[in-house]
């Protein structure tokens, strides 16, 4: 049986990318785009907080806020 890879071959986002979650119940709380996560229709994303959590890539979208510092 063959694995098929379900990654887009050129990503929406890039690690490192400000994100802010533009759909669901967190909706507003930004953070760093981290990584698709092996199903490529969820990604983690570090929050303020310093927590990663995976959310639906669907329901996030580029930000141009501040992020703190603790991504750097």
């Amino acid at each position: 049986m063959t694995k098929t890879n379900n990654r887009p071959t050129d990503p929406a986002f890039r690690e490192g990318d400000k994100v802010v979650l533009a759909q669901g119940s967190y909706q507003g709380t930004v953070g760093v785009f981290l990584r698709l996560r092996d199903d490529a229709n969820w990604a983690d994303i570090a929050e303020p907080n310093g927590e990663v959590r995976s959310h639906p890539v669907v329901w996030l979208a580029h930000s141009a806020a501040v992020v703190p510092s603790f991504v750097n």
